[in-house]
């Protein structure tokens, strides 16, 4: 039996190709007006409203700019998708305060993820941030 994308694994879809292609046109499409993504990246740990997602894709477009991320696995209902993904890339900008090392860096997440009316309300981003300074070499 044929496997269906639900619309709210289209919508994860979507935010996830919006990241990798750097589309920042497609961010009024896919996540709502009070969009909400944490993750320990992000200055504060959250970043809020699609403003706020611009500046911070843009930011890591600055510190990373060949990033790319591909969803591994993906498990999905109505409203809610878990996510496994992939990230690669090289850090040739500044990133939270850490000059450019020229490290590839690569690591994995798991996301949880509420889509409400075809947009992403949340995202709830779980990733070893300790791991991935330690192999920026900004930490030991």
């Amino acid at each position: 039996m044929a496997q269906t994308t639900s619309d709210a694994e289209q919508v994860v879809r979507d935010y996830t190709e919006m990241w990798s292609e750097k589309d920042y046109s497609r961010i009024s499409r896919v996540v709502s007006d009070s969009f909400v993504h944490r993750t320990p990246g992000a200055p504060d740990g959250e970043v809020r409203g699609r403003d706020g997602l611009e500046a911070f894709m843009r930011e890591i477009e600055t510190a990373f700019p060949d990033f790319e991320v591909s969803i591994i696995d993906m498990l999905a209902t109505d409203e809610t998708v878990m996510t496994e993904n992939e990230f690669t890339m090289t850090h040739e900008g500044e990133f939270n305060g850490i000059p450019p090392t020229g490290r590839e860096v690569e690591f994995r997440s798991m996301a949880t993820c509420r889509v409400a009316d075809g947009e992403l309300t949340e995202l709830r981003e779980y990733l070893d941030m300790q791991g991935i300074l330690e192999r920026l070499g900004a930490v030991d």
